[in-house]
């Protein structure tokens, strides 16, 4: 089952349903670096609510599509970690660092906006 990824503006979208399999998470994180270039996008917000666990491969890719749309151009937010996920995480040791997360999509959307607008004034 490939995983949806929905374009609003400048901003790809891409929610995870049920829990996707290594394979799925392959295919989101070629999809994405791809539609990136193709699409101009400034970013990339994967919604993470409907997931009941994140393992560690699960976890590991989430890194990697980071990291790959980074080197895109874009940056990435994760939102909607459940509370019993990260408690699982940090039990499992298994961390995001140097992913932002935000609670929900609006505020993950809202993250995106203002590290673009803080480059643009870095840059002016």
């Amino acid at each position: 089952m490939a995983i949806p990824i929905l374009k609003q503006g400048d901003v790809l979208i891409a929610s995870l349903q049920a829990d996707p399999t290594d394979n799925d998470l392959i295919q989101l994180r070629d999809e994405l670096a791809e539609r990136i270039g193709r699409l101009r996008s400034i970013g990339v917000v994967i919604d993470v609510s409907a997931l009941d666990v994140l393992d560690s491969f699960a976890t590991r890719t989430l890194r990697g599509i980071a990291q790959t749309t980074r080197l895109r151009g874009a940056d990435t937010v994760i939102v909607g970690v459940q509370p019993e996920v990260a408690f699982s995480m940090v039990q499992l040791g298994l961390t995001l660092d140097g992913i932002a997360t935000a609670l929900d999509l609006e505020e993950g959307c809202a993250r995106l906006r203002q590290r673009v607008d803080d480059e643009a004034s870095r840059g002016s």
